[in-house]
């Protein structure tokens, strides 16, 4: 029996045009594709853009068990797969051939520039992909986490998962009954715990995360001998990627690295609602899917995780020595590591640390508070965006402002919609002295609110009190203000007659720039991050091109 192609509701399965298919068939590969062909594996990395030219695809999660599901099925001049095949990591689903047909396979490399001269073509994919990817994650678990919620490495995994958008569960110890079967049926101890199931029957008991990224096969990062780049841009935030996008597409080699996952804090944000041409908002998270698929498109090589430990001299310019001990060279460097939530300084407050203290709310964190009371610590936007999301799964929420006006550092789009929310508490002129709880469980804060002090239920504590400059690995080599910024501009150096200053975002050496919340004088907004950036990547070309005089430094 034929299976009915599933109709696309949400632009998540649109269908080339006949021109588009025509242009395709010109750099790929026609093949006849008889029933039962696996077109695309479970795990396989390498792969071809798939267009189907005839019959139908089924698209299957578990393709290889017995509990195997058949979730779409694409008919002609639709494509396979989501955006894992542009950052080239392994195929999550399993695609078959159910009717007889004919498909197209384009290799990667094809597709890329096909998409460079089809602006329609590339918005369409890539749109298509990201919404894909979003409902995977809600539909498919190909990894399964089983820990206890009092247990950080629970959340670490967690967050590894959600951070790099694999579909997951995550079963709690302290919740589920039916887990000690599970775990004795493995032969693991509770005490073994956290541990990740993958699809295909491996067990990891508390892997690191480089364990499992090596499991689920994710790439990581290679250096292998070559010329000198012309850009090395250190830190994959929106100021980082957006100086990636624009110094690619001018034409620059472009070489990315972050020390651990693309977005910074940005691409924790739950819902992001003053970036331009976004008028719904949008999720931290999926301005960076999109950015991302934006670099690799335009040829930006990024390297995750990639550790910046010191900025060096290199014939070529600059270099930049990872903690490995692997030096990068380039002509120019732009420096885009943003800053670090502060933390606060609480008796007890390691007791909580990754269990119920945090410093970001994601939906990791949402799914924990799920019923639960919980206090946030900060009178900023993040505090303001924090306390929205979390309110729509928390008991309830107690925001504390340690001055006594909502307005005064916070957007007034969040400040109104948090005194209108009805499970948004407001505590002014509140300082938090204390926390307390049972079994690595936190319950409650010790607080002064108005000059009394009380003891505020809270299972769960956010901290959003300001961040620290992540510069500590540039100390002693480019001139950083008193708190730890970097100096960009006539204000890196000090005017010597006769003597070139800095351009606008250059540092006190030259060819080496700051953008973003890492530099000095920078507006903590999106989009004023990737002002910078873009605005980095042209004084980028102009030094490189040689219009802007160099300077000694």
């Amino acid at each position: 029996m034929t299976e009915a192609e599933t109709p696309d509701f949400c632009g998540a399965y649109p269908r080339l045009s006949e021109e588009q298919v025509r242009r395709l068939i010109t750099v790929g590969r026609r093949r006849p594709a008889e029933a039962g062909t696996v077109l695309i594996r479970e795990g396989q990395r390498e792969r071809d853009f798939t267009v189907v030219l005839g019959g139908t695809v089924g698209v299957y999660e578990r393709y290889h068990s017995p509990d195997r599901r058949l979730l779409r099925v694409h008919g002609p001049r639709r494509f396979l797969d989501e955006m894992g095949l542009l950052t080239e990591s392994p195929s999550i689903l399993t695609g078959v051939v159910l009717d007889e047909g004919e498909v197209l396979e384009v290799p990667l490399e094809q597709l890329r520039r096909a998409a460079a001269h089809d602006p329609l073509l590339a918005d369409s994919v890539v749109r298509a992909w990201v919404r894909r990817r979003e409902m995977l994650i809600d539909e498919v678990s190909s990894m399964h986490i089983i820990g206890s919620r009092y247990t950080p490495d629970t959340r670490r995994l967690c967050d590894f998962a959600e951070r790099h958008h694999l579909p997951y569960r995550w079963t709690d110890l302290e919740e589920d009954s039916d887990t000690d079967l599970l775990l004795s049926s493995f032969g693991v101890d509770p005490e073994d715990t956290p541990m990740v199931l993958r699809c295909d029957d491996i067990v990891l008991r508390n892997p690191t995360n480089a364990q499992l990224s090596l499991a689920i096969g994710l790439v990581l990062p290679e250096f292998p001998d070559c010329p000198p780049h012309d850009v090395i841009i250190i830190g994959a935030g929106p100021a980082g990627l957006a100086a990636a996008v624009c110094a690619a597409s001018d034409g620059l080699d472009t070489v990315l690295l972050d020390a651990h996952l693309a977005g910074g804090q940005a691409g924790a944000t739950p819902l992001i609602e003053n970036y331009p041409g976004f008028p719904a908002g949008v999720s931290g998270a999926d301005l960076i899917d999109r950015a991302l698929i934006q670099a690799e498109r335009f040829g930006v090589t990024l390297h995750v995780p990639a550790k910046a430990a010191a900025l060096t001299r290199h014939t070529a310019g600059h270099g930049v020595m990872l903690d490995n001990g692997t030096e990068v060279c380039a002509q120019a460097v732009i420096v885009a590591t943003g800053a670090c939530y502060r933390t606060l300084d609480l008796p007890g407050q390691d007791t909580y640390a990754g269990t119920s203290l945090h410093y970001a709310a994601t939906f990791v964190e949402a799914r924990r508070c799920q019923g639960r009371p919980v206090a946030i610590v900060g009178g900023g936007d993040s505090a303001g965006q924090a306390a929205l999301f979390l309110a729509g799964s928390a008991a309830a929420v107690t925001l504390l402002l340690r001055h006594d006006d909502l307005h005064r550092d916070m957007s007034r789009y969040l400040a109104e919609r948090i005194e209108r929310h009805p499970r948004i508490r407001v505590l002014p002129a509140t300082e938090i002295h204390d926390v307390s709880g049972l079994d690595h469980s936190l319950r409650a804060v010790t607080i002064t609110a108005m000059g009394q002090e009380c003891l505020l239920p809270a299972e769960h504590l956010f901290v959003f009190t300001g961040a620290t400059p992540c510069t500590d690995w540039l100390a002693g080599t480019l001139e950083l203000d008193e708190h730890g910024y970097v100096r960009t501009g006539p204000a890196a150096l000090q005017p010597v007659p006769g003597e070139p200053q800095p351009a606008l975002l250059e540092t006190s050496r030259a060819g080496v720039f700051a953008v973003g919340d890492v530099r000095n004088g920078a507006v903590r907004r999106v989009a004023s991050a990737v002002g910078d950036g873009a605005m980095a990547a042209r004084l980028v070309h102009e030094y490189i091109a040689g219009r802007v005089p160099g300077r000694h430094g």
